[in-house]
């Protein structure tokens, strides 16, 4: 897993003369400078529309123009893991993407967390106008257009939806409905997203693994959450949640099962399979998917280079190591080694160029 690679910091710069009454005028035509690295390097303007570049390769927004006509602010890009951050901030301006991408984009979705000014979302026939503080998932597999009015500072986290373990229809039901950051979970979600894209930039080897790990999870469990348990009646959720807490304790077990799940707790395994439906999912399929959110989390920490991947697996109750490979690439998309082993490469170039992993 590749930890962080701070890109760039791209800065439009004032026109000099703009003329009253024009309209938003592209970024690609903007002078621009640009910042690589740390925030207070800069070097001579591109030919090329770096701005264009940052907001496409990072967030994968193809279009934009800069509300008042004069200026649009700083856009700094980070990678951290498997993850795209970004830090933007500016007087106004209009993102869209007009078309279903066909090449790398593909399958990503991101997060838009507002810290200053409003915005407003428009994706899949949906429209949310956001505050400070609100937060929002955009899909860019469609179509989608973000509107920022005036002046404004944003964070953007932008991941391939496959890690998250979610299924091509699902995250359609969660884009561009706003994220309820006063729940738990979702404030949560805020306060880690917020710190993680500001410490993104000095962010060592060691943290930067599992920390990309850990927003992943998170940013999973809330989409749990917005996919929503209203349909399950109250006495049904907090069975399920009893059982689903259960299952974590004893996920190690390899004698998991529905059966032993379903007996341990005194119900039926057609009363077990009936609370599981309201996620969409059998039991198994959940102890399933919790085996392999443990392995996915110990494949990332700092102990990855110490053990072998077959026993991160069996560790946490697989059996069969080919098994794990085809149930892990089946519900992120990339085999257990693609997670790791970039991941393993950095941690071993921070050991040779300083002697420790310590943070």
């Amino acid at each position: 897993m590749q930890v962080h690679a701070p890109e760039r910091a791209v800065h439009a710069a004032p026109a000099g003369r703009e003329t009253v009454g024009r309209g938003p005028r592209s970024l690609m035509t903007a002078p621009d400078a640009v910042s690589h690295g740390r925030r207070d390097g800069e070097v001579a303007p591109r030919r090329e529309g770096p701005w264009h570049q940052a907001l496409h390769g990072t967030l994968g927004l193809t279009d934009a123009t800069v509300s008042d006509g004069r200026h649009a602010g700083i856009v700094r890009t980070f990678r951290l893991g498997h993850l795209r951050l970004a830090a933007l901030e500016g007087t106004g301006l209009r993102l869209r993407r007009a078309a279903r991408p066909t090449g790398p984009d593909d399958g990503l979705l991101a997060v838009l967390l507002v810290e200053q000014g409003a915005a407003s979302v428009e994706q899949d026939d949906r429209r949310v106008v956001m505050k400070p503080g609100d937060m929002v998932f955009y899909d860019l597999t469609h179509p989608v257009s973000l509107d920022l009015p005036g002046p404004f500072r944003a964070k953007f986290l932008v991941l391939p939806r496959r890690l998250m373990g979610l299924r091509d229809d699902l995250p359609r039901q969660v884009v561009a409905v706003p994220v309820r950051t006063d729940a738990a979970v979702g404030s949560l979600v805020a306060a880690f997203v917020t710190h993680l894209v500001d410490m993104a930039a000095d962010c060592p080897a060691a943290t930067g693994i599992p920390l990309a790990s850990s927003a992943i999870d998170l940013l999973s469990l809330l989409v749990e959450e917005q996919l929503g348990l209203g349909s399950q009646p109250a006495a049904g959720l907090d069975r399920l949640l009893e059982i689903k807490r259960f299952i974590a304790q004893n996920i190690d077990d390899p004698n998991l099962t529905p059966q032993t799940v379903a007996r341990a707790n005194s119900i039926s395994v057609r009363y077990l399979h009936k609370l599981f439906q309201a996620d969409r999912v059998t039991a198994g399929q959940w102890i399933q998917r919790c085996r392999l959110q443990k392995c996915r989390s110990e494949l990332a920490g700092p102990d990855a280079t110490k053990c072998s991947i077959s026993a991160v697996a069996h560790r946490w109750g697989f059996t069969s190591a080919s098994h794990f490979s085809r149930a892990f690439r089946s519900l992120y998309g990339i085999s257990p080694a693609e997670w790791r082993d970039p991941g393993v490469k950095l941690l071993k170039e921070a050991v040779a160029q300083t002697g420790t992993v310590a943070a």
